[in-house]
């Protein structure tokens, strides 16, 4: 068994697998069923959207993410810091950093400040490790970083673009990648085939 990755849009997942349905990052979703546990990588409103969290939150939800994100929820929520490992609805779960080292929202002030405690999230689900950056840049904790497959940003603006997408492509050596952040009014959808002509990796393009 492998697990079902369905992209749903800009940093939003659905993943399903180990008869687990999980989510991450939730936003202007289509319907879909059930979450069993939701990850949310920070607090910025395109990443935690408690709209999109009710449609799919029951009451054995658990979410995972860090205090800024989880001062705007309710339910049974775990929060988590940035190098934090925990097991959850039996899926390990490992918080890694996310963070700006070039984008900035004004001079000397970055979107994702890494000071924020900002993540994204390592899961093994059916044996296959699975890699959400959140929103960050190139940064040299991915070095450290060991996964199956990799969720990356490509849009630039606010997070890498494709040249810095595939330049962590490189460092962390995932089998395969599928490219996000795109669409919904931020970057283009053709970044992720920019993104695709810069790696030796598979690369998946998924349609919503």
């Amino acid at each position: 068994m492998a697990p079902r990755i369905t992209w749903l849009g800009h940093a939003s997942f659905r993943i399903e697998g180990a008869g687990t349905v999980i989510y991450i990052d939730p936003w202007q979703l289509e319907g879909g069923p059930p979450a069993d546990l939701i990850l949310i990588t920070h607090d910025h409103h395109d990443h935690c959207s408690p709209d999109d969290v009710a449609q799919i939150q029951k009451g054995d939800t658990v979410i995972v993410t860090i205090p800024a994100a989880a001062e705007k929820l309710s339910g049974t929520i775990t929060l988590v810091a940035p190098g934090d490992t925990l097991t959850v609805r039996g899926i390990d779960i490992r918080a890694v950093p996310a963070y700006n080292t070039n984008k900035y929202r004004s001079p000397g002030v970055h979107f994702h400040p890494r000071e924020s405690n900002y993540v994204g999230y390592i899961l093994t689900v059916e044996g296959e490790r699975i890699y959400h950056s959140g929103d960050t840049d190139v940064i040299p904790e991915m070095e450290s970083i060991e996964t199956d497959i990799a969720l990356l940003p490509v849009s630039g603006t606010y997070v890498m673009t494709s040249d810095e997408a595939a330049e962590a492509a490189g460092i962390i050596g995932p089998k395969k990648v599928i490219p996000m952040h795109v669409g919904r009014g931020i970057g283009e959808l053709t970044d992720r085939e920019a993104f695709k002509e810069k790696v030796s990796m598979e690369v998946e393009i998924p349609s919503l």
